[in-house]
């Protein structure tokens, strides 16, 4: 299964709005840390914080080119945290299922009783 702490890494990213507004912007194509920063009206230093959390959890990779920082989106660590989703959301699943079977039948048994 997925290491924790590198679960706990894209899942602390994904809890602020401004980190997931960046994701959003970066499905879109690859941007500069001064065009993330631009629509947000965010100093370039607070942009890099923010960029530098999403690097350090997998979720973008950034490259120097020229004077400026490119970043760009790397699918692997959302897919792991969906692949964790997934089997807790199968598992609740299951256990509602058995819940709404039991239900089920003691209403059953209940009408047989009378």
């Amino acid at each position: 299964m997925v290491h924790q702490d590198a679960l706990d890494r894209v899942f602390a990213s994904l809890a602020d709005s401004t980190r997931r507004g960046i994701l959003v912007r970066l499905g879109e194509g690859p941007a500069t840390i001064g065009e993330l920063a631009e629509p947000t009206g965010m100093s370039l230093t607070g942009m890099k914080k923010h960029v530098h959390v999403l690097e350090d959890a997998g979720l973008i990779v950034t490259q120097k080119i020229g004077r400026a920082r490119q970043c760009r989106l790397s699918a692997a660590p959302l897919d792991q945290a969906m692949a964790w989703i997934s089997f807790y959301q199968r598992l609740w699943a299951r256990r509602l299922d058995g819940l709404d079977a039991y239900l089920t039948l003691d209403q059953g048994s209940k009408g047989q009783d009378r």
